[in-house]
């Protein structure tokens, strides 16, 4: 027993730690009612301060008899601080207090430290909102099928609070019907009142209040009341007789008809819904033709079940009617019924009325002398058509009693195309529907020559509209013609209106218009006995940046320039007026440049490029609205000019054709050859030549004139005839003159001394010699020009003692020798 005993507390202990380690970092709770929790309220307004007390009982707590127990405060999983003190009977008390509680709900716990772990041993939940807010706009209805009251409103802000909301209302009670009772929510009574009502489901903010809590007939008051832990909010009370607020069902059209014939008046017959036969009821009759979308109401009609008329509809028109009842002495706050089911009604026709409006084109075709008429008009109006139309009728006079004119045109169309005899100025239009026909409208066909008018001008007047001004004419306009017609690759149809005042200096134009698309406007101004000559422009309803932009070509590209061109844009991608063109260019290296170009152009040269470059260049197209970019052109100015190359190109064409005249000159013209490159004979091969004996003696020859002795390679000696002696002539004996010498030169190789030598013909010492003609540039060559001595001539050093006699030798341009000794 001893053992047993003393394992009960070791067992206690364990299970104890088992039970505090798994809670965690604040285990939990302790379920041994050895700690309390007390707050100040469970629930408390958003925002405000909270207080809390826990206290510890050491002697409940098992584990926690010995040592100092230490008390802290967690807020859900946020450590917070408190104050502890030891509190009567041994157990220990700590305070916390919460300055602004922001939690719409929340748990308090209280913990102590056991082993060094923080372990839950108390908790308080606390909720925190607002006081219930206003319910709004309460309305109620009897639905007349059960007689229940189904009242709704709109709640307030959300109190964050659990909030019980019901509907009261205070009367007369009244005995409650056999059966079983209906449950009454939130009813209470005393002895001047009873207080009913009903409870909305699921959340809802309305319900119905039943038939047997009611009072019909009676006023009574109703009001929404929401209550929470933190206070009550109620609605505006109503004071209403239930059956003031009666939705009643809606009446039955049973008939429509017109009364009496061939007037605008119609009687319609109506029932009342079941169960309102007792009732007094005031009605509205409201009623639409199909082109209209706007309801014409009736108002007034009091009474029960009959009959109501109503005048002023249009012939020949189909109508839709539809009708509502209330009761007639029911307050402000009185629901009307639901629109009847609509019942369709046509009206009986009449014959038309009134003029058309008529426009045309004249032009002789010059076959038979007839006139080309294009003649259009506008459909009248439902309220002159008085029915459905058949057709028109152009005619050349007009109707008379009992017979009919001849007719040039009748069509179901609206315009008609016929050719009169030429001097035809006046044809009759007129229209029918299955009751008659109208009065002919007179057409009178003017010649376009009266003045035209000025100042033409249109400006958006919405999407599908434009404002078209003009100036006031100074002769007095009877009517005006606007005609207008959408610019498109193909024409399409024209459209025209009438402007009936005369004194009008602006008109309205809505049929066709469609934004981002341009209208050409032509105004016409309708003097007395002529037309005036048309004035024209152009306009849009709405703009936006054009659809695309144009393609860029290159026309012509230099170094430095670059001629582009493109096409105009077709009108319908334009979108809007053309303001500019702006041409982009950019290499790869400078920043890009840009210029704007007029929208009337189609080409731009591009300046200041450089040469052998690659550029990227783009086109923007801009309206007035905003620009669309095109595609890049990417090009490579040329290192030269067209005027570069084809100088080039000449230049080169005169050095070849040069080029090839020097050699056919020099092939073919043997005068060039001669004065260029001349024939110079070889004095080796001369007749002279040949008269050298074969061992030739050297002979130094002294020139008068040259600074030293010259070398000559060959030498030629004349003698003389035998038995005449040297420097004696026979006086009588006629001589012929002796030959001129000829020159020679003789070129022995690159570097060489050129030999000159003239040899003169026999003669003796003293006699005298020829004048020596001039020698040419090429005849005279002295050698290299060093100083013309011995050796540049050839001449040994040492010549031999004795040589030949010679005659009128010279040599190298010295004077002539006269004589030479031999040996």
């Amino acid at each position: 027993m001893a053992r047993s005993g003393a394992g009960i507390p070791f067992l206690l202990h364990l299970s104890l730690l088992l039970l505090l380690h798994l809670g965690g970092e604040c285990g939990p709770s302790w379920t041994l009612g050895c700690a309390s929790v007390a707050v100040s309220s469970p629930i408390v307004p958003l925002g405000s301060a909270v207080t809390a007390s826990c206290t510890i009982r050491r002697e409940l707590c098992h584990g926690l008899e010995q040592g100092k127990v230490r008390i802290s405060w967690m807020l859900d999983n946020k450590l917070v601080a408190g104050s502890q003190r030891q509190g009567p009977g041994g157990t220990e008390v700590s305070n916390l207090t919460l300055p602004r509680f922001n939690h719409t709900q929340a748990r308090l716990w209280c913990c102590v430290e056991w082993n060094g772990t923080k372990q839950r041993v108390g908790m308080a939940e606390i909720r925190a909102g607002y006081p219930p807010a206003k319910p709004l706009n309460l309305s109620c209805v009897l639905n007349l099928s059960d007689y229940g009251l189904t009242c709704q409103w709109e709640q307030g802000t959300d109190s964050h609070l659990h909030t019980s909301v019901v509907l009261k209302c205070t009367g007369k009670p009244r005995p409650l019907p056999e059966g079983p009772r209906v449950h009454c929510s939130g009813c209470c009574r005393n002895r001047t009142q009873v207080v009913t009502g009903c409870t909305p489901q699921g959340g809802h903010s309305h319900c119905t209040v039943p038939r047997h809590l009611l009072q019909l007939y009676r006023q009574m008051e109703i009001w929404v009341s929401a209550t929470n832990a933190l206070g009550t909010a109620e609605s505006e009370h109503l004071y209403i007789d239930p059956m003031d607020v009666a939705k009643l069902d809606p009446p039955t059209l049973q008939s429509i008809q017109s009364i009496p014939f061939q007037t605008d008046c119609i009687a319609l017959a109506w029932d009342v819904a079941r169960g309102t036969e007792h009732m007094e009821l005031q009605c509205e009759l409201r009623y639409q033709a199909p082109d209209n979308p706007a309801w014409a109401l009736v108002t007034g009609i009091i009474g029960q079940a009959g009959t109501a008329q109503r005048c002023g509809f249009l012939f020949g028109t189909q109508y839709c009617f539809q009708m509502r009842c209330r009761r007639s002495s029911a307050s402000a706050l009185a629901y009307w019924s639901e629109w009847s089911a609509g019942r369709n009604y046509t009206t009986h026709e009449k014959a038309p009325t009134g003029k058309l409006d008529a426009w045309w084109e004249a032009q002789p075709t010059g076959v038979g002398g007839r006139l080309e008429v294009q003649l259009r008009w506008k459909a009248p109006r439902q309220r002159e058509a008085n029915g459905r139309v058949l057709g028109y009728r152009v005619t050349l006079s007009p109707r008379r009693r009992g017979r009919d004119p001849p007719t040039v045109c009748n069509t179901t169309h609206t315009q008609c195309n016929f050719s009169v005899p030429a001097g035809t100025r006046k044809v009759y239009l007129s229209v029918y529907n299955a009751a008659g026909e109208s009065a002919p409208t007179e057409v009178i066909l003017l010649e376009r020559k009266g003045q035209p008018l000025a100042g033409l001008r249109a400006v958006p007047g919405g999407e599908r509209s434009l404002w078209v001004h003009w100036e006031a004419s100074l002769v007095p306009v009877i009517a005006y013609v606007l005609e207008w017609q959408r610019v498109t690759a193909e024409p399409g149809s024209v459209c025209w209106q009438m402007e009936r005042d005369g004194a009008a200096t602006t008109a309205l134009i809505q049929d066709g218009i469609e934004p981002f698309q341009r209208y050409n406007i032509s105004l016409y101004p309708l003097y007395k006995g002529t037309v005036g000559v048309p004035v024209h422009t152009a306009a849009y309803s709405q703009q936006k940046a054009p659809s695309h932009a144009p393609k860029l070509h290159l026309r012509k590209i230099s170094k430095s320039e670059a001629e582009l061109c493109w096409d105009p844009l077709p009108v319908e991608m334009q979108n809007g007026f053309i303001t500019s063109y702006t041409i982009f260019w950019a290499d790869s290296i400078t920043d890009v440049a840009s210029a704007t170009v007029n929208p009337s152009l189609s080409s731009f040269v591009i300046q200041g490029l450089k040469p052998s470059t690659l550029y990227k260049v783009h086109i923007m197209a801009s309206t007035a609205v905003g620009g669309t970019n095109g595609t890049s052109l990417t090009l490579v100015t040329t290192v030269l000019d067209d005027t570069e190359i084809q100088f080039l190109f000449l230049i080169l064409g005169l050095i070849f054709v040069l080029l090839m005249v020097l050699l056919i000159c020099f092939q073919k013209n043997e005068r060039m050859k001669e004065q260029l490159w001349p024939s110079v004979p070889d004095p080796a091969n001369s007749s002279l030549g040949k008269w050298v004996p074969a061992a030739v003696p050297q002979l130094q020859v002294l020139a008068g004139r040259e600074p030293g002795p010259a070398t000559i390679s060959t030498v030629t000696v004349l003698e003389g005839e035998p038995g005449k002696q040297p420097g004696k002539e026979p006086p009588a004996l006629a001589v012929a003159p002796p030959a001129l010498p000829r020159p020679y030169v003789r070129q022995e190789g690159p570097g060489e001394p050129v030999q000159y030598a003239r040899v003169g013909g026999a003669g003796y010492r003293g006699q005298r010699l020829l004048p020596e003609p001039v020698p040419r540039f090429y005849e005279n060559l002295r050698g290299r020009g060093d100083g013309g001595g011995a050796g540049d001539w050839g001449f040994p050093e040492e010549p031999p003692a004795t040589f030949p006699l010679l005659q009128g030798l010279r040599i190298g341009g010295a004077e002539e020798l006269h004589e030479c000794r031999a040996d």
